[in-house]
Order: C-alpha cells, then sequence, then structure tokens
C-alpha cells in the first residue's frame, strides 16, 4: 500500500561564506538529538514558499528575504513518508535563534562538526558541494594555448567545476590537455570531468565523468569508479534516467539559441521551470548563458548555469 507523504520545506540558510545552518531537533520529537535543516510542515492551502517563511520566523524568529527554490526528495521515515522541498535562504532580517529549544551550529560540506544528520539530509549536503558555475573547455574555439591560459585565469577567479568537451579532438589528445587541466586544477581545489570517454577519463584521473544524452540512454546504473556522475538531458525523460541512475547533477538545455546546437529548440526559462519544479537532482541551465543569467537560474530553481564560451571571457 502506498503511503501518504507529507509536505514538508526545508530551508539550507546560507551565509556568504558558504557555511549553512543546521538546527538539533529537541526532546520529545522524532529523531531527537538528530541534526536536519530547519523547516517544517506545509500546512492546508498554504504555499510552499509562505511555508517557509513561517516555519523560518515560527522556529529561528528570522524573516526570509531572498529564498530560491531547489531540490525535492522523497524519504520514507519509520514514522512518516515526507516530501522535502528544499529552498536555499540567501538573504534574512534577524539572529537566528532556536525558539524551540534547538540547538543551531553553522556547518560547511568540508568541515562537518556535528552527527548524526537526518537520513534524508545525506544527498543534500552533496549537491551543495557543487559551485554555482560548470565550466565547458573551448579549446577548439579559442585554440589550446589560449583556452588553457583563460581555464587559469577562471579558476584564479573561483571556477571550481569544469568539464572538458573538445568532440574534435582525438583520444590522445584529449587526454593530454585533461591531464594538463587537471593538473592545473588541482593548485586551487577545482574538480574536472572528462565529457563522454570513459577511458580518457579514467586513465587521466579525472574527477568524473560527463555522460551525453546518447550514454544516459544506454545505461542502467551509475558508472562505477568515478566521484562525480554528471549528464547531459534535453526533455524530462532524459531527466528521469539521470535519477534512475544517480547522476549527483545534469545539465539541462538549450535555454536559449546556441551555436554548439544550431538546430535544437531552444526551452526557454518557463519551459525549464517546468521541467525542473519537482526535480531531486540540481541542475544547471545550459545554452547561451552568460554570468548575468545566474539568478535568474537560481529563481526558477536551478542549482546554477553552465557555460562554454561565457565562462572563458
Amino acid at each position: 500500500m502506498r503511503r501518504h507523504r507529507v509536505e514538508v520545506v526545508a530551508a539550507v540558510i546560507l551565509r556568504d561564506d558558504g557555511r549553512f545552518l543546521l538546527a538539533r531537533r529537541p526532546a520529545g520529537k522524532a529523531y531527537a538529538g538528530y541534526w536536519e535543516f530547519p523547516g517544517g510542515k506545509i500546512e492546508n492551502g498554504e504555499s510552499a514558499d509562505d511555508a517557509l517563511r513561517r516555519e523560518l520566523h515560527e522556529e529561528l524568529g528570522v524573516d526570509a528575504v531572498t529564498a530560491f527554490p531547489w531540490v525535492t526528495r522523497d524519504y520514507d521515515y519509520s514514522h512518516a513518508a515526507v516530501h522535502l522541498r528544499f529552498f536555499r535562504v540567501v538573504g534574512w532580517r534577524g539572529e537566528p535563534r532556536g525558539r524551540e529549544a534547538q540547538q543551531l551550529a553553522w556547518q560547511s560540506t568540508r568541515d562537518l562538526t556535528v552527527a548524526p544528520l537526518l537520513p534524508a539530509n545525506g544527498p543534500i549536503l552533496r549537491a551543495l558541494a557543487l559551485p554555482p558555475v560548470y565550466g565547458i573547455s573551448f579549446a577548439a574555439g579559442l585554440g589550446v594555448g589560449v583556452w588553457e591560459q583563460r581555464f587559469e585565469s577562471a579558476l584564479e577567479r573561483g571556477l571550481e567545476l569544469v568539464q572538458i568537451r573538445e568532440k574534435e579532438m582525438s583520444g590522445e589528445d584529449l587526454q593530454a590537455l585533461a591531464a594538463r587541466a587537471l593538473q592545473t586544477a588541482r593548485r586551487s581545489g577545482a574538480r574536472v570531468l572528462v565529457n563522454g570517454n570513459f577511458d580518457v577519463a579514467r586513465r587521466c584521473g579525472a574527477d568524473g565523468i560527463h555522460l551525453t544524452s546518447a550514454q544516459l540512454h544506454s545505461l542502467d546504473r551509475r558508472p562505477e569508479g568515478f566521484d562525480l556522475v554528471g549528464a547531459s538531458c534535453h526533455d524530462a525523460g532524459e531527466l528521469d534516467q539521470a535519477h534512475r541512475i544517480d547522476a549527483d547533477f545534469v545539465v539541462l538545455g538549450p535555454v536559449r539559441p546556441t551555436a554548439t546546437h544550431p538546430g535544437a529548440k531552444p526551452l526557454g526559462w518557463s519551459r525549464f521551470a517546468a521541467l525542473i519544479g519537482n526535480y531531486p537532482v540540481p541542475v544547471y541551465a545550459l545554452g547561451g548563458m552568460r554570468p548575468s543569467d545566474l539568478e535568474t537560474a537560481w529563481r526558477v530553481g536551478a542549482h546554477g548555469i553552465s557555460m562554454m564560451r561565457g565562462a572563458w571571457s
């Protein structure tokens, strides 16, 4: 028998330094002593956005000013089945305090000091470790030497995640380019994925593999041996498949017309938002993106943006 799911909002309250707020469940509640993202049940007739603002005021004494919809997750606890709607809260008024006798702690994905966490929050911590911008290499368009110089400059400006995607490059040249990119990225702690080529990704020790849509359709499980698995998606079926094989994130597009796929019909922001409105995996908007599009992407529920030309300007 299918269990009724309780609709719940959860707030990932983010400071400028990247730390997020966790609250410890007080005595008398299920899973007392466990740490979680603040939030609570959506009441009858209440929108998720209204529920978020009410819960933050009741639990923490803060008023949310800027909150972006993010991922959703289903989880079955022994006492309840829940549908969690996560929001990233980046602006608020007031200083958070535990108004229901709960302890609070500012945490980081790289330095998590509290335990235990509610089981449903494991995938959320992994998603939080993904940066807002995902760069895609453009060595063919700029020239290898120029692109490598711009790649190094982008890392200095804070780029943390890049995909090596050079469709016209031979396996040997691709491996050499990826190996050099990895060596450069390691100095700043950035991570590098290789598009489509499993052999090159494994031989050069890449941080992950980025699946083409064709590869995504051919798989029935997550590829083994990679810390990160990304996937290219264009429609609802591919999004479902990426979730089914447990991809860490997807790119969805094209949102706008792009020279890389001149024949593809752009989704536009409205269709993009509709496709990811109830999606459990972080999504990067792709196709004609510019750095100025980041907040628009956040407002429609994306994790961030993915850029080829725009990342190296």
